[in-house]
């Protein structure tokens, strides 16, 4: 017997936010044990990080995991910065796509997802409320509330449990949140290792942590400059598409289609506006909502066509060379390292992106696999490591096709050194929701290589001046071993005594291994 349509159409459902991403986890990044507690990890310390540089405050975190049973752990993680004020705290904790991370802007995270989602992680897995104690200031006035709340997905909103005023000595946020079915690990992708990257990316940042056995970890911070915050910048006629212009068009103020171009894009003039009229046979002085969609195809098709200045790269922040120097001597403390940050560029003819490099050897560069120690890729985007889905990401493809035998690294897997690269751009290219591998676009692509290659000059400088030294060291130790000998033969055959060496050999010693320290210190200052 068929079913009428009203009759299919009985369960009909509509899904909330919250609903969706309750079923569909594993595009919030919570997918496996080690990956979703390294997610959590990720969340809730890159919200602290723009929390407190957007109030100009050098970021202070501490994280306390402690383990009550197998796969289940109690988090703490409280920070330094502004606090979140009473009425707003379920709406960053509750409420899915909610935040004011919605710009065209340089910024750690994009989605209003990573908190609300922590949130929901540990529901979903302990059914436990979450706890928070906010401490900001209202005018003049410190005040602090402490909140227990859970999530209402049907809604998509937070319920309140309890609430109730507390005293506090400072700003901030501290949150304490239950797990089950996840896990704490010491590997690439775990948990403790998504600190130390952060670090070295943000040394202005410092953490403190204890782990599931108590040992307490210390993470200062490198340097006490915090970076400017990047700036909103206006999309690029070559970036948008017509689905943007109808949007635009939709939700503007202009009374004109000619003021909406001038005022939303980048590098559009009055003068460049007149050519696209003068070109498309568009009236651009028609009312915005009057577009038509074949109209806006005709206009993207003519962007792709014309020849426009660069985007605005004034939005955007890279670490800088000197920073990312000190991050990586302070946490890998090697013998040597080498930065390099790249002047921007673009991908897709209209998206701003700068790429920066470093390279460490020696010290505590590299991972030590089994008694051997091996290459550490480190990978970023605007500051943020990508710990998963190296395989895949732009930035590994780029590093292996190198021919790094060129630099005096025979094998690149097997070599004691430390690999950085950092993408910063408003829009980058992730493969996936889940936010860990970068697309391989040709231009970043190549920018990665570019700026490997350079500090993989230095190293080879360094390597070269480093075995030349040692091979100065050996010479003088044949010197000191086998002068002596020859001298006193000579002496027995020419029935003479043994004349007065010491001050020729440590001459000549001296002058060889002072050449070998001069190498070394060229390399150094180049």
């Amino acid at each position: 017997m068929e079913r009428e349509a009203a009759e299919l159409f009985e369960e009909f459902k509509e899904l909330t936010a919250s609903e969706f991403f309750r079923r569909n986890k594993q595009m919030l990044g919570f997918s496996g044990k080690i990956r979703s507690l390294t997610m959590v990890f990720h969340e809730l310390i890159t919200n602290s990080l723009d929390a407190a540089e957007e109030a100009g405050i050098r970021p202070e975190i501490t994280i306390d995991l402690k383990r009550v049973g197998k796969d289940h752990y109690i988090l703490k993680h409280s920070d330094n910065g502004p606090g979140i004020p009473e009425a707003f705290i379920t709406k960053v904790y509750c409420t899915m796509f909610a935040g004011s991370k919605f710009r065209n802007i340089q910024s750690r995270g994009q989605q209003g997802l990573g908190c609300s989602g922590c949130v929901l992680l540990s529901q979903m897995t302990t059914g436990k409320p979450a706890k928070v104690i906010s401490g900001y200031h209202e005018g003049e006035k410190l005040k602090g509330m402490e909140m227990t709340f859970k999530m209402d997905v049907k809604k998509n909103q937070g319920l309140i449990l309890s609430q109730e005023p507390v005293d506090v000595k400072s700003s901030g946020v501290s949150i304490e949140l239950h797990f089950k079915d996840v896990s704490y690990s010491l590997s690439e992708q775990g948990a403790f290792e998504y600190i130390r990257r952060t670090v070295i990316a943000n040394p202005h940042a410092k953490i403190r942590f204890r782990d599931p056995t108590g040992h307490k970890y210390i993470f200062d911070r490198a340097t006490d400059i915090i970076p400017p915050l990047p700036k909103e910048v206006l999309p690029h006629p070559r970036g948008v598409t017509a689905d943007d212009l109808i949007f635009m068009a939709k939700h503007t103020d202009k009374r004109r289609f000619r003021s909406l171009l001038t005022t939303s894009l980048s590098r559009m003039s009055t003068k460049r506006v007149n050519e696209i009229q003068k070109s498309t046979g568009i009236d651009l002085d028609k009312r915005p909502k009057d577009m038509k969609w074949e109209e806006a195809e005709r206009i993207v098709d003519l962007f792709s066509r014309m020849d426009f200045m660069a985007p605005p790269t004034s939005g955007l922040i890279p670490i800088g060379h000197d920073q990312i120097e000190k991050g990586m001597r302070e946490i890998l403390t090697p013998e040597f390292v080498a930065t390099n940050t790249r002047n921007p560029k673009t991908y897709r003819g209209g998206v701003a992106f700068i790429v920066e490099a470093g390279i460490t050897y020696g010290g505590e560069s590299g991972r030590i696999v089994g008694d051997q120690k091996r290459a550490e890729i480190m990978r970023f985007a605007n500051r943020v490591p990508l710990t998963f889905d190296q395989g895949s990401c732009a930035i590994t493809e780029a590093l292996k096709s190198i021919d790094w035998k060129r630099y005096g690294i025979r094998d690149l897997d097997n070599a004691p050194i430390t690999v950085f690269v950092n993408l910063v751009s408003t829009n980058v290219p992730y493969l996936s929701t889940g936010k860990q591998s970068v697309a391989p676009e040709a231009e970043i692509l190549h920018e990665v290589r570019q700026a490997t290659m350079k500090i993989a000059r230095s190293l080879q400088k360094y390597l070269r001046a480093k075995k030349a030294a040692k091979e100065e060291e050996l010479r003088s130790k044949i010197f000191e071993s086998l002068v002596p000998v020859v001298i006193r033969e000579a002496a027995l055959l020419a029935e003479t005594d043994v004349p007065e060496y010491d001050a020729v050999l440590a001459k000549v010693t001296r002058r060889a291994k002072f050449e070998g320290i001069q190498l070394n210190s060229e390399v150094e200052n180049e």
